[in-house]
């Protein structure tokens, strides 16, 4: 048995992408049971693992239970010491899981004015009062974390943690609605955007391309401000220059074209989340630098 993530849609739930960059970011070994929120309320397609009722959720590979994403963080720490999830240095780390803990509880006016939508941007949208007290708060705590612990890389803590896991979809709500920020905090909101384990999420979101209507806002919208992906589109047949998907290594079915080259993958949505950002996915990149 290993470690099982129950999440929710990729393009709106924020939580699950702060529980699934927990694994990705920190090469933890999981596998994904998707919850739709569209086929009825999350707790009836949770009961099997009740008290569970939200997303993201673990079930560890001992068959423990974690149902909230700060829990999860603990408890990968905890499982997985040398990942590196929290700062080892001690202040490091205790501010790390206090700023984690404050956007867990935190931040209502800006969650309910912005939600997460990485489906589109917007532009012309103006905050409330209250979210712009909520950005400069976050404003104010990303740079007493950089200029305390950050270092010379771009995150938090120099290097990535749990932090920057918790506030990765804060930095998705900060480009998507265009909101305005210092500098620095451009900056660190641009590092989230051209993150490839970000750019992976997003674009399985897009594969996916499930519409929750209830996210929807009425804003211009505008074109989104991260990485432009590099050009690929589907096409109906081979041959193509790989025999197995690059994922799976079952024999390929779908095929996409990149460049004039043919690449071939074992489901739609192996080569749906590969066009929407091909550059993103280290195993199709491996491909690019190939020849046939």
């Amino acid at each position: 048995m290993t470690n099982r993530l129950f999440l929710g849609d990729y393009t709106y739930s924020s939580w699950s992408l702060r529980g699934w960059l927990l694994f990705e970011r920190f090469g933890l070994p999981v596998s994904v049971t998707r919850i739709s929120f569209l086929d009825g309320p999350v707790a009836d397609q949770l009961s099997e693992i009740a008290p569970a009722r939200t997303v993201p959720c673990l079930l560890t590979e001992d068959g423990a239970l974690v149902w909230d994403s700060l829990a999860i963080a603990e408890e990968l720490a905890s499982r997985y010491p040398d990942a590196g999830i929290w700062p080892a240095e001690p202040r490091a780390r205790a501010s790390a899981r206090s700023m984690c803990a404050e956007m867990h509880s935190s931040y209502g006016a800006l969650r309910e004015q912005c939600p997460m939508n990485l489906s589109t941007a917007y532009r012309g949208f103006e905050p409330s009062p209250e979210t712009r007290a909520d950005l400069a708060r976050i404003e104010a705590l990303w740079s007493l974390a950089r200029e305390r612990f950050g270092g010379n890389g771009p995150w938090l803590f120099g290097t990535y943690s749990a932090a920057d896991a918790f506030f990765a979809p804060v930095a998705a709500r900060i480009a998507g609605y265009g909101l305005a920020l210092g500098s620095e905090a451009r900056a660190y909101v641009a590092a989230h955007l051209a993150d490839p384990a970000f750019r992976r999420w997003r674009a399985m979101g897009l594969a996916r391309n499930e519409h929750l209507p209830w996210y929807d806002r009425d804003y211009t919208p505008a074109p989104w401000p991260g990485p432009a992906p590099r050009p690929a589109r589907a096409v109906p047949s081979g041959p193509s220059e790989n025999a197995l998907c690059p994922y799976s290594g079952d024999p390929v079915t779908e095929f996409l074209e990149i460049d004039g080259r043919v690449f071939g993958f074992c489901n739609a949505f192996c080569r749906d989340k590969t066009l929407r950002d091909p550059e993103a996915w280290p195993a199709f990149a491996a491909l690019l630098q190939t020849r046939a």
